[in-house]
């Protein structure tokens, strides 16, 4: 399993029934995650210190209850990156803190490439990819069918002293989109996805992860360049297992016939206790010149 121990603003305190202990910058929020089917005793003073706490609604969504003041906005930093973070609607606060490792790799993988490469962010959310590849001097497309997280993004980008660099900001959906680029001809360098397993495009179009990934990444691999660099695809759906989505991108994107394909699982090391909690997988490849 591939995590980080270089997020000195993020921190997963602890993990108990159900629930994370996680400390944002100087923020404590306390979290449901079913993965955690463990039960430990909640010696932390940080459980009854928390500033707020997500419940889980029985008839879907839920709700965050405040036990301290807790900021609208506020901002965590990572290496050279900053980040605006606020409670959101379903337990999420605009930032997944595993994916580091992967801004890490991306980032290593560019600057080594030392030749001009275009990225194509898919499901780009509120930008992490984005930025950490811009960063490393890379021109980014960013794509996401929400106007507000594409908005989310730019700030990002903003607060990280980024607004400089070549970066489009699309609303879209992304399947239309890449269909689209084809027709244009276009390739990129590289190309980083992170579908959610269920979503619906700016037009109400429903995207369902195990029924479109199969016509998404043929349509993907049109689009990586002869002499790509890297290709990452992150999934978080129970039902695609790492073997499934190794055979997929081997036989879905020709170029990756080439180079090596690897799906690892990605977490987060618990401060308090010996383990790393799982937080889904990606499945990277990388081109044999690198």
């Amino acid at each position: 399993m591939r995590y980080t121990n270089d997020f000195k603003d993020y921190e997963l305190i602890d993990t108990s029934d159900g629930q994370r202990l996680e400390r944002w910058g100087d923020v404590i929020l306390i979290r449901p995650d079913p993965q955690i089917m463990w039960s430990h005793k909640k010696t932390n003073p940080a459980w009854d210190n928390a500033h707020a706490i997500y419940h889980r609604s029985s008839s879907g969504g839920g709700y965050w209850e405040p036990l301290k003041k807790v900021p609208d906005v506020w901002q965590i930093g990572f290496n050279d990156l900053t980040f605006r973070l606020k409670p959101m609607g379903f337990k999420h606060t605009g930032l997944f803190p595993e994916q580091a490792v992967n801004w890490q790799l991306a980032d290593k993988l560019i600057r080594k490439a030392n030749r001009p490469i275009s990225v194509l962010n898919l499901f780009a959310y509120t930008g992490g990819a984005t930025i950490a590849c811009a960063a490393a001097g890379a021109s980014v497309t960013h794509v996401d069918a929400s106007k507000g997280m594409v908005q989310w993004a730019k700030e990002n980008a903003a607060v990280s002293g980024l607004s400089d660099r070549p970066v489009r900001w699309l609303v879209d959906d992304c399947l239309k989109f890449v269909k689209r680029e084809i027709r244009r001809g276009k390739k990129y360098d590289a190309v980083i996805m992170d579908p959610p397993s269920y979503g619906r495009g700016p037009g109400g179009e429903v995207w369902k992860l195990e029924q479109q990934i199969g016509e998404l990444l043929s349509d993907v691999g049109k689009l990586l360049s002869d002499d790509a660099l890297f290709f990452f695809l992150n999934s978080y759906t129970g039902g695609l297992s790492p073997t499934i989505l190794n055979y997929m991108v081997k036989n879905l994107i020709p170029v990756c016939r080439n180079g090596e394909v690897y799906t690892e699982e990605i977490g987060l090391k618990v401060t308090c206790r010996d383990i790393i909690l799982p937080c889904g997988n990606t499945t990277v490849w990388i081109g044999s010149e690198n």
